[in-house]
């Protein structure tokens, strides 16, 4: 196991995509961490939020020799800047315009997947309609970036791949809330989620699709 300097925690919820990002690239880097469980269906955050994320008093956090950081795409870089290894595995590619283009669509999936999905997933009727196309497209203009890649920055999985892996335990989610298969709309961005599973680091990580959709549903008053 990799090490540097100093115990490292991450503090998390086993539903959270976010913090899933955090734990898959430990594991990718092989850092030993310890995994504390923050459960967000309490409305209180603990002691150990409030004061290691007081601006936010959001998670996933990682702690590092006793100092933290907040933001999944932030803990990322943190990793990967920390225990990457120049001759062995990395997250971000290491040509600056390959690091700008996964930066930028990890920001699409920020700024643009995750609030449709939202839209999604809390809309009835013709708004719901029109918030699964614009999910769908979404996901098109991904599988467009895969192209005929192993994995989304070519044959090494890597940053954007955490980034965007976790939210493929709300696919299944997807589907069934909306009526569609994305082995029919997304057949190469599905390959992908299978080589990806493929990973210990992934599979250890992802939780149950049925349990996901489960609590999305209760989260966002779904009824069917």
């Amino acid at each position: 196991m990799a090490t540097a300097g100093g115990e490292v925690t991450c503090v998390d919820f086993w539903a959270n995509g976010f913090g899933m990002r955090a734990r898959i690239a430990l594991r990718e880097l092989g850092v030993a961490f310890r995994y504390v469980e923050e459960d967000l269906r309490s409305g209180d955050r603990s002691e150990l939020v409030r004061r290691m994320n007081p601006v936010h008093r959001s998670i996933p956090i990682l702690i590092h020799g006793g100092r933290p950081v907040c933001g999944s795409v932030n803990i990322l870089e943190y990793v990967d800047e920390t225990w990457g290894n120049d001759g062995g595995p990395r997250l971000l590619p290491r040509d600056p315009l390959q690091r700008a283009h996964a930066r930028f669509w990890a920001d699409f999936v920020d700024q643009k997947v995750f609030s449709t999905q939202t839209r999604f997933l809390k809309s009835k009727g013709a708004e719901k309609e029109a918030a699964k196309e614009e999910l769908l497209d979404q996901l098109r203009r991904l599988e467009e970036v895969l192209g005929d890649k192993t994995f989304l920055a070519g044959d090494e999985f890597g940053f954007l791949d955490a980034v965007l892996i976790p939210f493929s335990s709300m696919f299944h989610g997807y589907e069934q809330h909306g009526g569609f298969s994305l082995e029919t709309e997304c057949p190469s961005l599905m390959r992908w989620v299978r080589r990806c599973k493929e990973r210990d680091s992934v599979k250890s990580v992802l939780p149950d699709e049925d349990e996901m959709y489960e609590l999305h549903k209760k989260w966002y008053g779904i009824s069917e």
